[in-house]
């Protein structure tokens, strides 16, 4: 498979960039822990196998102090013991249920999981977030979005 962009949607349609930015500022106003809204971001990007955004959202949460170990077994967060703490797995467990919508239904014990940790404004700002990135991972996806640090990478070598 190639790692050559399509194109940048972007350009050619700046105002749809422009909604995106909008309804994600929306989703972050509205009040969500940012550790949990990384880990959601991380853990729908990885789902949905976006370079783009796992690439950007990697490096913001070790930026803002997420440990190596976290990050590291994230996509098996169910597995990992105590490492995330319940209020986080919650969320995730949303997170994978709302991107993979196979079923066409997110299971009701799986929001009522969530609910038990988030009061209903914080549940709004997260189902927000969960459906902000899954846009992003589906843009990025589409058009082959090239990561930050591969375009930084291409950019040295050709020097």
């Amino acid at each position: 498979m190639t790692t050559t962009p399509r194109m940048n949607i972007w350009q050619v349609a700046p105002e749809m960039m422009k909604g995106m930015f909008a309804f994600q500022q929306a989703a972050s106003a509205a009040g969500l822990d940012p550790v949990v809204g990384e880990l959601v971001k991380i853990r729908a990007s990885q789902i949905n196998r976006c370079a783009y955004c796992l690439d950007m959202h990697l490096a913001d949460a070790r930026k803002n102090g997420e440990s190596q170990l976290r990050l590291d077994l994230l996509a098996a967060w169910a597995e990992a013991g105590d490492l995330f703490t319940e209020r986080e797995q919650a969320a995730l467990a949303l997170t994978e249920a709302v991107t993979e919508l196979t079923d066409g239904f997110v299971p009701d014990e799986v929001y009522e999981r969530a609910a038990k940790h988030f009061d209903e404004s914080e549940l709004a700002a997260l189902i927000g977030q969960i459906v902000a990135i899954n846009s992003w991972n589906r843009f990025n996806v589409t058009v082959r979005g090239l990561p930050q640090s591969l375009q930084a990478d291409k950019a040295d070598s050709a020097r």
